[in-house]
């Protein structure tokens, strides 16, 4: 897919330079068809990283799509430039009069937190309200998966006795899911996680559904029956070096952290990681494009009750 994305952004050269078809603002602009809309609240902290992975899995359909970044007005990120959320983000203020065909929320590091805590929570709960009437169709992240689940129907997250992170087998529950079409009966998935979701929690509800879990790391993708949000508690868009950053941040700042299992060869973190997650990670994204959003929304959103 074509992602429009402005000509000066950071991760469009390196998306192009990987044979990611991104496009012009101009060209975008000669095209007589309806894009879709998609805002991308950015929570991780460097948002350039995230920017990019996100834009990267999402610029692989036939499907134009305008992408619209936005960040939080009541926390400032304190690891990207000013200038950058300046010149490339917007906040919910800006854009809450207007309607998308899709809303993804990332992850944030605060998963210990309780949600009270969280500088911008009511910000949040003001935008996960908003998405009930303005977006049709949500993609939650990790945190931003379980902040929803709390919000929209009460389901409590629980701290893991360690970190669950590294790349783990993935399996599927529903194999006629339009979500998992074309899915492996097994899968990898990178998982870095304090916290957790539990299943029976979730099964308790009768408006979702479990799509996929590991036995190792538990829940991965959640749906509500609906179609209109899916709650992905893992991080399928994460680069081969993502987990890497992560533990030698960790070990850099003398913090306790294990080594992220089945990810570096022989469990050796001077060898170089091998990226096996990267196909499932597009038929993932591409699949929710294409049956959640782009098959099931109104021609004109805007005019859709």
């Amino acid at each position: 897919m074509p992602i429009k994305i402005p000509d000066n952004l950071p991760a469009k050269q390196k998306l192009e330079a990987e044979n990611i078809f991104v496009m012009s603002e101009e060209r975008a602009a000669s095209q007589d068809i309806r894009p879709l809309e998609v805002a991308v609240l950015n929570l991780m902290p460097n948002k350039i990283d995230t920017e990019t992975q996100l834009l990267r899995l999402l610029g692989n359909t036939p499907i134009q799509v305008n992408i619209s970044l936005l960040t939080t007005a009541s926390y400032k990120s304190k690891n990207t430039s000013e200038e950058h959320l300046y010149n490339f983000y917007q906040t919910w203020g800006d854009i809450k009069h207007r309607k998308f065909d899709g809303l993804i929320i990332t992850g944030a590091p605060i998963e210990l937190l309780p949600w009270e805590n969280v500088a911008y929570w009511k910000e949040l709960q003001n935008i996960l309200d908003w998405s009930r009437t303005h977006v049709w169709t949500c993609f939650f992240i990790c945190w931003g998966a379980q902040a929803a689940l709390q919000h929209f129907y009460g389901i409590e997250k629980h701290e893991l006795p360690s970190k669950k992170f590294g790349v783990f087998t993935h399996r599927k529950l529903k194999s006629n899911s339009i979500l998992l079409r074309g899915f492996d009966d097994q899968f990898l998935v990178p998982v870095s996680r304090h916290t957790e979701v539990r299943k029976e929690d979730v099964e308790k509800n009768e408006n979702l559904e479990i799509l996929s879990e590991s036995e190792d790391s538990g829940l991965y993708i959640v749906r509500d029956k609906s179609q209109r949000r899916l709650f992905v508690f893992n991080h399928s868009e994460y680069e081969a070096n993502s987990l890497k950053n992560e533990y030698d941040r960790d070990v850099g700042k003398s913090l306790p952290i294990d080594v992220p299992e089945n990810y570096f060869p022989d469990n050796d973190p001077t060898k170089s990681p091998v990226l096996s997650w990267r196909a499932h990670s597009y038929l993932l994204y591409n699949n929710w494009l294409n049956y959640y959003v782009y098959q099931s929304t109104p021609f004109d959103f805007n005019k859709a009750d």
